[in-house]
């Protein structure tokens, strides 16, 4: 694909990935809100058409990720192709990691719709089990794609691919994600800093997806005939 189809089909798939994954999180997020796992439980069978939707959503996210992991590759590996493999790496693993976090989702809809009365601790412990693997697999995804937006934002910043106080804003939220998580997951962040830590990177997709699908990517800076670099 040309330079200009790939920067293309990134943009677009970076809107996609917020449409479908904001929506997967809120309306699982809506579902499992009790407090204790029964409780979760029964609101996840409650809401088993949602669950599903949300699903639905997350599968549409995993491969959103192989593509921009893709594409972005195709952008920056002419500005240093060691790091862009590096960088497409990690959103591979990203695509992965979402999709574990998908199968638990999945396996928590059958546990919550299959439990009977008799063995309701069984399932409660089971529950409980699934809530927090589907919760590490999700922030150790995050982590995946906080390194591989930082090393993409700092691409197409080193090369001028896009201008650059966008790509300064996609390094400096994409740091601040990337040294908030190991935190979050040793237990010592929470709270709503948690859910605020992420608006930098929203501003920063959203902005990068329209700047893609209009001005394109330019070349790296390193490979423009030497008359055209200022």
């Amino acid at each position: 694909m040309t330079r200009r189809t790939n920067a293309r089909i990134a943009g677009v798939t970076y809107l996609a990935y917020i449409a479908v994954a904001l929506p997967a999180t809120i309306l699982f997020d809506k579902a499992a809100n009790g407090q204790g796992t029964a409780a979760k439980l029964a609101g996840i069978a409650q809401h088993a058409s949602d669950v599903r939707v949300a699903a639905i959503l997350g599968l549409l996210s995993c491969f959103a990720a192989l593509v921009l992991a893709v594409t972005l590759y195709a952008i920056t590996r002419d500005e240093d192709r060691d790091l862009a493999l590096l960088a497409l790496s990690c959103r591979l693993g990203e695509g992965v990691l979402n999709a574990l976090h998908l199968v638990a989702t999945l396996c928590l809809l059958w546990l919550a719709t299959e439990r009977g009365a008799g063995d309701s601790a069984g399932a409660d412990a089971l529950g409980g089990f699934l809530l927090k693997g589907r919760s590490f697999s999700e922030t150790i995804s995050a982590n995946f794609f906080a390194v591989g937006s930082t090393l993409f934002s700092w691409l197409l910043l080193r090369g001028r691919i896009v201008p650059a106080p966008l790509t300064w804003l996609g390094v400096a939220s994409s740091v601040l994600i990337a040294v908030a998580l190991p935190v979050e997951l040793a237990g010592f962040l929470r709270g709503p800093v948690v859910l605020l830590m992420w608006f930098p990177m929203l501003v920063f997709e959203l902005a990068l997806a329209l700047w893609l699908l209009v001005k394109g990517a330019a070349m790296p800076r390193a490979e423009m005939p030497a008359g055209l670099v200022r």
